[in-house]
């Protein structure tokens, strides 16, 4: 089997996984591409950005079919972090792989703590107006959006997190988390295509298969999960993955 056929099967596998929380799966297609021998910088991170995008966008229609996008609150973060994603892009040129990768690794640890400690809170009754939940998304969404695009990242790790804190379910958290990570995912990727870093070839064959992982995966989340589980799964992926990533930096 070809490096890029493993990577497809690796991501139609791990799109299936990420999809049952909301989230693209960018923070494990970066160290499995990186793993799999491609550059960390020219390949892993913006593969990963266009496969976190097509996998949401995937997902988020599934999800939005069944009523559980919230359009109002989720809108104005898709427009922030879509604006600010490129920005982010244009950091990899003056940041080193190490600097990028243990950026990665705390910010992965830090939102899993959050969600292994909130794992067992009761659901919400009621969303916040909508007026507040826009201007709390929107002015977030410029964070997240600068971060997806500098970490290689749809910024779902954040967004739901941040969801959840603002008074979303979890279901609906996830569902909408899905929804704006397509934005800044896919603008991330396009700001590294302008300087050049892409692998044609390992894009099409990991895109079909994010698509078609994702939809498996949105599907079992919908009908399947409880809201606990859900959460509890986010946070134990999020420790583990920052664990895989930042050992071998240690024991450089």
């Amino acid at each position: 089997m070809t490096v890029v056929m493993t990577a497809a099967v690796a991501v139609l596998v791990l799109a299936g996984l990420f999809s049952l929380l909301g989230l693209g799966g960018a923070m494990l297609y970066v160290p499995v591409l990186h793993g799999l021998g491609y550059d960390f910088k020219a390949v892993a991170i913006p593969t990963a950005l266009l496969l976190n995008g097509l996998t949401t966008l995937s997902a988020a229609v599934g999800h939005a079919r069944a009523g559980l996008v919230d359009w109002r609150g989720g809108l104005p973060m898709a427009v922030t972090s879509l604006a600010a994603a490129p920005l982010g892009a244009l950091g990899t040129r003056y940041l080193a792989t190490e600097t990028l990768v243990l950026l990665f690794a705390l910010g992965l640890v830090a939102a899993g703590a959050h969600m292994l400690a909130g794992a067992r809170r009761p659901e919400p009754e009621a969303l916040l107006p909508a007026g507040r939940r826009a201007a709390l998304t929107a002015a977030a969404g410029l964070g997240v959006g600068a971060i997806a695009g500098l970490l290689g990242i749809g910024g779902g790790f954040l967004i739901l997190p941040l969801l959840l804190a603002v008074g979303y379910p979890t279901k609906q958290a996830a569902a909408t988390s899905a929804f704006i990570v397509v934005f800044a995912s896919l603008s991330g990727f396009a700001g590294h295509v302008a300087v050049g870093h892409f692998h044609w070839p390992l894009l099409a064959a990991t895109g079909l298969a994010a698509v078609v992982g994702a939809q498996l995966g949105a599907w079992v989340m919908r009908e399947r999960l409880r809201a606990r589980w859900v959460r509890q799964a986010f946070g134990v992926l999020l420790l583990g993955v920052a664990f895989r990533l930042v050992w071998p930096v240690l024991l450089a």
